[in-house]
This record gives C-alpha cells, sequence and structure tokens, in this order.
C-alpha cells in the first residue's frame, strides 16, 4: 500500500468526500454489495445506504469483493427504502433513480451542479428500482447500451454512473475557474 502511495483508513474516514450517496434497493447479490462497497471506497464517496432484503456486512460473501472497504466507508440499512429516500431529502441531497423509464435522462446528457449533493437508487438485479419509489425522486438516469441485453450488472452500473458522475463534479468545475 506505502508503494502506491494509498490512505489508510483512518485518514481516508478524514479525508473530504464525493458527495454521492449510493443506495442498494433490495440487491439481493451479496458479491454486488461487497463491489459497490469497493468503488465507494475508490472514488471516496460519502456513504451507502443499504435497502430491505440487501446484505449488511460484516459477512464473508460480502468481503469477497469489498477486500476491506466495509471498514472504510460510512454506510447505514434502512428496512424501508421510502423512508431511506425521506432521510436522505431531509439531509439535502438530489435523488435519482438509475432505471430505465420514459422519462429517464441518458447518462451523457446528465449534468451536474458543483452546490449539490446526489443520491444514486440503484434496485434489485431482476426487478430494478422499486416502483413506488419513482415519484419521490429527482429524476431518472438511464445508461446507454447498444447490445441484445437490456441491462448491466448492478454493479457495474454502480462503477459507470459513479465514475461518470465524479468527473463532471471533480473536473468540469476546475475547468470552469
Amino acid at each position: 500500500m506505502d508503494q502506491l502511495n494509498r490512505t489508510d483508513i483512518t485518514a481516508f474516514k478524514a479525508q473530504e468526500k464525493t458527495p454521492i450517496v449510493l443506495v442498494l434497493d433490495n440487491v439481493r447479490s451479496m458479491h454486488n454489495v461487497g463491489s459497490t462497497f469497493r468503488t465507494a471506497d475508490g472514488f471516496a464517496l460519502e456513504k451507502i445506504i443499504l435497502c430491505g432484503i440487501t446484505a449488511c456486512p460484516p459477512h464473508r460473501e460480502i468481503e469477497k469483493t469489498a477486500l476491506g472497504a466495509t471498514q472504510s466507508v460510512e454506510w447505514k440499512h434502512f428496512q424501508s427504502n421510502l423512508e431511506a429516500i425521506q432521510s436522505l431529502k431531509e439531509e439535502g441531497y438530489k435523488i435519482y433513480a438509475i432505471e430505465q423509464v420514459s422519462s429517464s435522462i441518458s447518462l451523457p446528457d446528465f449534468t451536474t451542479s458543483e452546490d449539490e449533493k446526489y443520491a444514486l437508487i440503484f434496485g434489485n438485479e431482476v426487478h430494478g428500482v422499486d416502483e413506488q419509489l419513482l415519484p419521490h425522486v429527482d429524476g431518472c438516469i438511464e445508461v446507454p447500451q447498444f447490445g441484445t441485453k437490456h441491462s448491466f450488472n448492478v454493479s457495474v452500473t454502480v462503477g459507470v454512473v459513479s465514475w461518470d458522475l465524479l468527473t463532471k463534479m471533480k473536473y468540469s468545475y476546475k475547468k470552469m475557474d
């Protein structure tokens, strides 16, 4: 780790985070949960919210892909996904479901604002984001796809969307200064 110039857990917890929260809505695969923790650590995102049946650390199946990121990334579990969203709204987050609906914004067309913080909801591997949440979000974002399948694996989607927003937030504002 020293050769890679990586921070330790104590320093990581104290450092400034990218104002993005990842919300896993009834994600059933513990490997997807672990991968989400690892992505959140790698991009220094604020926290992860786990909802419903989504497994919580500590669990060896989560750790297989998290590789210790459950120790560095702040997380919280809500039994109710709607309660989680309401809590995030009260904290001032703009809430976006990563979902394919008629009003979805294509990820390349989604713009961020320097003074906003974002909560991104990623849904169940089979059913997507719970439809009861859609009236409570600020919008839906869709990742463009060009193959025969209609969706990416949730952990892949977490990485793609997180990286896109992070680069828009961290690099486009610096260009404007």
